[in-house]
């Protein structure tokens, strides 16, 4: 089992910037692959990014050069820094964890799901 808390959602106007925090524990090896998703309104879930233990990263063509996505292993900590933020990128973000196929594509397969953060952006 691994447990995931994400923090640093908030309110932004466009062209701003958020850095979200998620805090990973447990079974934490076992997950080689994490990734943030976001879910808006109405609307499906999405991939954003995601990070193999390799270092490999995949991002959505939607946020590529805007977001990137690390990993502090000392601390089990993932991060989704972004920039340049539009109103489309406002919904709820969420980090996940397994050990699954690595892709921001691939959100279907995580088995282990943090609460979520609120971001919005204004226009």
């Amino acid at each position: 089992q691994v447990q995931l808390v994400e923090s640093g959602g908030g309110s932004v106007q466009a062209g701003g910037s958020l850095r979200l925090s998620c805090a990973a524990s447990g079974n934490t090896r076992s997950s080689f692959c994490m990734g943030w998703f976001r879910q808006a309104p109405g609307k499906e879930r999405e991939g954003v990014a995601s990070i193999h233990s390799e270092g490999r990263t995949s991002y959505a063509d939607s946020v590529k050069g805007r977001f990137t996505i690390s990993k502090d292993n000392a601390k089990n900590t993932l991060y989704l820094q972004m920039n340049s933020l539009k109103p489309e990128d406002t919904g709820m973000y969420y980090c996940a964890a397994d050990s699954v196929l690595c892709s921001y594509s691939t959100w279907r397969l995580f088995r282990y799901w943090g609460q979520g953060t609120q971001v919005t952006v204004s226009s």
